[in-house]
């Protein structure tokens, strides 16, 4: 037994349920069934959001993954940030793949917004 309700480092989706069980003292087994029916039995959409906000809101008890409720109130990075940052990447990559990505984007919105091609299909469908 914990003397706070913490997330779980052994749960399988967000150890929220987990943390739950090991907080009370109780087998996490039947805490996940009763978590389960009761956002079966009071409606999906509601639950799943209760779920995720104690996920973003309760601390890790490994206190590795703080979640993402952590992060945003320490105002740190993410960790999909730091794949971009400047000591791995030159200016001139990130340059070039810009230019890369500005043209698939320009190709893609001269497809969808041909209007020649869009009254073309229009009359070949009648």
């Amino acid at each position: 037994m914990t003397d706070r309700w913490m997330r779980s480092p052994n749960g399988e989706i967000f150890g929220v349920c987990t943390g739950l069980a090991e907080w009370r003292g109780l087998p996490p087994g039947p805490v996940k069934l009763i978590c389960l029916l009761a956002v079966l039995f009071t409606g999906v959409f509601p639950g799943v959001l209760i779920y995720l906000a104690l996920a973003l809101i309760l601390p890790s008890a490994d206190g590795v993954h703080e979640g993402l409720g952590a992060h945003l109130r320490q105002g740190k990075a993410s960790a999909s940030d730091a794949r971009y940052t400047e000591s791995e990447r030159s200016t001139e990559d990130l340059k070039a793949e810009y230019e890369e990505l500005k043209k698939k984007v320009e190709a893609m919105e001269n497809e969808m917004f041909d209007k020649e091609r869009d009254w073309d299909e229009r009359f070949s469908k009648s």
